[in-house]
């Protein structure tokens, strides 16, 4: 895309409505092993909701939906979810009706390790009738494919205060494609994955991990709001072996990571609490 392009595109957007059934947040809880919550959605629920409804015959190769809506033509094959910056301002009730208007906040090139990289920032509000819920400014990375995707140096190492051990299971994958409505095939399609993309075997999604990360700190801190969660991708994690979440405390809330199974830094984030 050219620069003329991107100027282009930079302030589109488009509203969708939805409505707050309990049922899936139920079923999230039996994923996490949690207690069902009792009157609102958690921390990071707004991802179960307004989820993708692409007719089958609209789903590209990967998975995912052919690109189109307020979404640039990207000549670029491979997309992940990079991070996110989420204010939580008001709670969402079950039974709620809610408005999320996109908008699309930037669209940087930038040359990276496996070649050209787009990074598309979208900013999401969410409304519960004229009151802003949610805000999430989430980033998205397209590029080219490698061939050898999982074929990664050294990364960073750090000493958490409180850690959990993860296991990546492929059931634990496909629930939580289920519960999002994602069909992208690197989260449960070895072949797909390995063969196609380059990864060493299925990969762990990268809002699964920042659920974990907020459903970390909620069990240590139960008695704390999460008022606001950043979160930035570093490296894949992979349903070869078990993974941690981390945390430290800090005066504002904690910085949280998940490492991967050899220990290195994989997703870094900050939590705010009020």
């Amino acid at each position: 895309m050219s620069a003329l392009d991107v100027s282009e595109w930079i302030g589109r957007s488009e509203t969708l409505r939805d409505h707050v059934a309990r049922e899936p947040f139920d079923r999230l809880a039996a994923m996490l092993d949690r207690t069902p919550e009792a009157a609102t959605i958690p921390p990071m629920g707004h991802l179960l909701c307004f989820l993708p409804g692409a007719a089958q015959s609209e789903i590209g190769a990967d998975g995912h939906p052919r690109r189109g809506g307020i979404v640039p033509p990207i000549d670029l094959p491979m997309r992940m979810a990079a991070g996110s910056r989420v204010s939580f301002h008001a709670p969402v009730s079950f039974d709620a009706d809610i408005r999320r208007v996109s908008t699309i906040a930037n669209v940087t090139e930038k040359n990276g390790r496996t070649g050209r990289l787009i990074f598309l920032t979208l900013r999401h509000t969410v409304f519960v009738g004229e009151t802003l819920c949610i805000t999430d400014e989430a980033d998205i990375v397209f590029r080219e494919k490698s061939g050898n995707a999982g074929a990664l140096p050294p990364g960073e190492r750090r000493d958490a205060q409180v850690s959990r051990s993860i296991e990546p299971t492929a059931a634990l994958l496909f629930r939580f494609s289920a519960l999002t409505y994602n069909a992208h095939r690197i989260h449960y399609d070895r072949d797909y994955a390995m063969k196609e993309e380059g990864y060493p075997g299925l990969v762990v999604h990268g809002p699964l991990l920042a659920t974990l990360l907020v459903d970390h700190f909620r069990r240590h801190r139960p008695n704390d709001p999460v008022t606001h969660f950043e979160f930035r991708a570093q490296r894949p994690v992979f349903d070869l072996a078990p993974f941690t979440v981390n945390l430290v405390d800090t005066e504002a809330g904690a910085d949280v990571w998940a490492a991967d199974s050899d220990g290195y830094v994989a997703m870094t984030g900050r939590i705010g609490v009020g």
